[in-house]
């Protein structure tokens, strides 16, 4: 198996960390390791927008069901990657902060030697975090994973 998508959270950190050139071959790789994938950037001053564009892309692509279990399941993995991002504080707007973020959701098996433990999501986010006028942000990244 490729080094780079070795692990659920290590494809989902490869894609969203590469550039917009290298990106469709991190794709390729994971979709090669038996990964679905989903990508999609959000900017706001609102954690529900955030929330809501990547669940609202997940379902589009039918990654996952908007039905409880895996709805849940994408919930939390989103949260966990946004307390990457919000360094613990679950707010933007209201305590002035802004993101501009590219997100990744790789859906697939948590495989490791001969022992499938299931299907699981990865949620990566990178991108800026700051005050909300220009030249007051700086770079940030979060992982979330959870079982489907």
């Amino acid at each position: 198996m490729d080094e780079r998508v070795s692990t659920i959270g290590r494809a989902a950190l490869e894609i969203v960390l590469s550039s917009k050139e290298a990106r469709p071959a991190a794709v390729e790789a994971a979709v090669q390791a038996g990964y679905r994938v989903v990508t999609g950037q959000v900017g706001s001053m609102n954690l529900e927008k955030v929330i809501a564009a990547i669940e609202t892309a997940v379902w589009r692509e039918q990654l996952s069901s908007p039905d409880y279990p895996e709805a849940h399941a994408l919930y939390h993995a989103i949260l966990d990657a946004l307390h990457g991002i919000a360094r613990g504080q679950m707010a933007l707007g209201t305590i002035l902060r802004t993101v501009g973020l590219r997100f990744v959701v790789v859906r697939g098996p948590r495989v490791y030697g001969e022992h499938n433990r299931g299907e699981w999501l990865g949620v990566a986010l990178y991108g800026h975090i700051g005050g909300p006028e220009r030249g007051n942000e700086h770079e940030c990244v979060g992982l979330g994973i959870n079982h489907v």
